[in-house]
């Protein structure tokens, strides 16, 4: 209902909007905005794409209803998607769109690609099951008016954020991500850690597990069964992800950004991020 109710009103602000329905077990997509009847194709007839796909061709055959195209799953047994059909769809909606809103499942390969080149994420987790102190202390101090509220709101906001995705990945069903299990192993963690704080550092495997107390060799296996990517791929990845918020938030040219994120230089922030996002940075900076 929220991905919906987001994908109209982009349309109705003139941009040229998408809503995908990446969770086959939901109610679907196009029963909200009533596109079951429309003619398109689903996502049982994208789930073997490979190669590229070109953005007005995606555009053309999807259902479209009050000016937001859809795509969805159709009424039969879901078919799975692999991850590089997931990209390759991903990618080619994102050039033919101004706005895409991907309403995504809670596992699966398809929801990994979705996240990994999302702009912004909303994750939703039910009320009940992130009630505690701390969205008490919330509640109790957007109802006041006193000096320094905004300071408090952002540490309680930060911690509501950390208790709220300990609930939703504390769930039976929930599977949570490889790096957040990983934390709390003794040598990935450490190697999490030290990315993440350090990012423009110029990592190696080598130097990375000789700061994590272990051998190379120890490490990359060790990172590439919990985390699910070898350790430079990981970096590269969040190289990225912080440049892209970075791009959206602060008004720094992408030559401080590539430097600040660990790239020598725009060029090569440039290359790395079309490969990893499918788009350019100043793209993505003018979407955002």
């Amino acid at each position: 209902m929220f991905a919906a109710a987001l994908a109209a009103t982009g349309a109705a602000a003139g941009r040229s909007t998408l809503l995908v329905d990446a969770d086959p077990w939901g109610g679907g997509a196009d029963l909200l905005v009533g596109a079951e009847e429309v003619t398109g194709l689903r996502w049982s007839d994208l789930a073997a794409t490979t190669g590229r796909v070109a953005a007005a061709s995606l555009r053309g055959v999807l259902p479209v209803v009050d000016d937001v195209a859809v795509l969805s799953w159709g009424r039969d047994e879901p078919v799975p998607v692999a991850a590089g059909a997931a990209r390759t769809v991903l990618t080619a909606a994102r050039r033919g769109h101004h706005l895409v809103v991907a309403d995504l499942a809670h596992r699966g390969d398809a929801v990994a690609e979705a996240l990994a080149m999302a702009t912004l994420t909303v994750l939703v987790v039910p009320a009940q099951d992130a009630r505690g102190p701390v969205m008490d202390m919330v509640m109790a101090e957007v109802t006041k008016d006193n000096p320094g509220q905004q300071v408090v709101l952002d540490r309680l906001l930060d911690l509501a954020l950390i208790t709220t995705l300990r609930a939703w990945f504390a769930r039976p069903e929930a599977e949570a991500p490889g790096w957040y299990r990983a934390q709390s192993d003794p040598i990935v963690g450490s190697a999490l850690r030290l990315l993440h704080d350090t990012p423009a550092y110029p990592w190696t495997v080598a130097a990375l597990a000789a700061k994590a107390g272990a051998s190379r060799a120890a490490l990359a296996r060790r990172f590439g069964e919990l985390v699910g990517e070898p350790p430079m791929s990981y970096l590269a990845n969040w190289r990225i992800a912080l440049a892209a918020d970075l791009l959206r938030d602060t008004d720094a040219t992408v030559e401080a950004i590539a430097r600040q994120v660990g790239y020598a230089n725009s060029f090569a922030l440039s290359v790395a991020f079309k490969r990893l996002r499918g788009v350019s940075p100043s793209r993505h900076r003018l979407a955002g």
